[in-house]
């Protein structure tokens, strides 16, 4: 067991999640990071690149692939036996499967009065699929929602208490939309935006989180980094064309500050949470990074239309379906918390 603040990073080895990384490290002295991550050669990549940057500070690994509820739970007990106590718990892994742009879309928006919308959101712009993990979830919905509700829970025991808070902070998405979330169907079984779903059932988790935890001293928020350009966001488009966009995103920054970008500006939010007083942070409020047009990084907090009575429903689906798995995998996590 170690002493002192700890950071654990899901999906901590690329993109939006390594930058994050890497100022947690520059901007928290002492800091205990773990990295979550699916891949170990990634993970060790990482790890190097952030020793490198950062002689003294002390990095571990735990593989978690938050697509595999099998995978969550071996994760959870290897965090629990390296540390006593998880200061922030940033749920970071994700994933957004693009089979292409809808070009129609994209030219009928850029002349319309929902140009900005389309453009900050990237609403109706892109194709998503998604599969079905072997364990028979939807991949997106395990990805993103469920396989993170799993990991809360089965960390229960090192979160929060009288003496030191945790919180746990998402990564949600302005694409974060009430229409394409069912009640009926958290797995977005039969609808055809599973990414942004998920994000809205994210800050629905989040608010109702803070109603059945903050007592025990947890908190949540849920944060929203802005456009960032990531491996992901250069897959979807020719890299040729984000560069040509840049001049015209930074002018559009006046009407919409969230086209961060970077990111370093996109990990704002994100950063600026734990240096914060949680119990005096709106369990409504949704926190944005966001930049001027220069580039200088900001926060916004923005209040979240959240129907609480949804969320409580929401909640009690993942804990059903979670003893399900744990009913499937009884056996074994037996053994895995002996």
């Amino acid at each position: 067991m170690r002493e002192g603040k700890v950071a654990v990073v899901t999906g901590g080895n690329a993109g939006l999640g390594l930058t994050l990384c890497k100022r947690l490290l520059s901007e928290h002295k002492n800091l205990y990071l773990c990295l979550a991550c699916r891949n170990q050669i990634k993970a060790e990549e990482a790890k190097k690149t952030l020793e490198a940057s950062h002689p003294s500070a002390v990095i571990s690994i735990v593989i978690l692939d938050t697509s595999s509820v099998q995978s969550v739970y071996e994760a959870a007990q290897n965090i629990k036996r390296q540390f006593h106590h998880v200061d922030f718990l940033y749920l970071n892994a994700g994933m957004m499967p693009v089979s292409g742009v809808n070009w129609d879309t994209f030219c009928k928006g850029l002349f319309s009065r929902n140009c900005i919308f389309m453009l900050s959101t990237g609403t109706g712009l892109l194709k998503c699929l998604d599969d079905t993990t072997p364990e028979g979830l939807k991949q997106v919905f395990a990805t993103n929602i469920f396989g993170h509700f799993v990991l809360i829970n089965e960390l229960d025991s090192c979160l929060g208490g009288p003496d030191r808070p945790t919180q746990i902070i998402w990564t949600s998405s302005s694409a974060a939309a009430r229409d394409n979330f069912d009640i009926e169907d958290i797995q977005h079984t039969n609808g055809e935006e599973p990414y942004k779903s998920s994000k809205y059932a994210i800050d629905m988790l989040s608010v109702e989180l803070n109603t059945r935890l903050n007592k025990k001293n947890i908190y949540s928020h849920s944060v929203c980094p802005g456009l960032v350009m990531t491996n992901l966001t250069w897959g979807i488009l020719p890299a040729w064309f984000w560069k040509i966009m840049f001049p015209f995103i930074c002018l559009m920054r006046f009407i919409v500050p969230s086209l961060t970008y970077s990111a370093y500006s996109g990990c704002e939010a994100l950063v600026w949470l734990i240096s914060q007083r949680p119990e005096c942070l709106d369990p409504l409020s949704k926190f944005y990074s966001q930049c001027s047009v220069c580039g200088t990084p900001s926060v916004k907090a923005k209040q979240m239309s959240i129907d609480v009575d949804e969320a409580s429903e929401l909640y009690n689906q993942l804990s059903d379906l979670n003893m399900t798995f744990h009913e499937k995998y009884k056996d074994k996590h037996k053994i895995l918390r002996s």
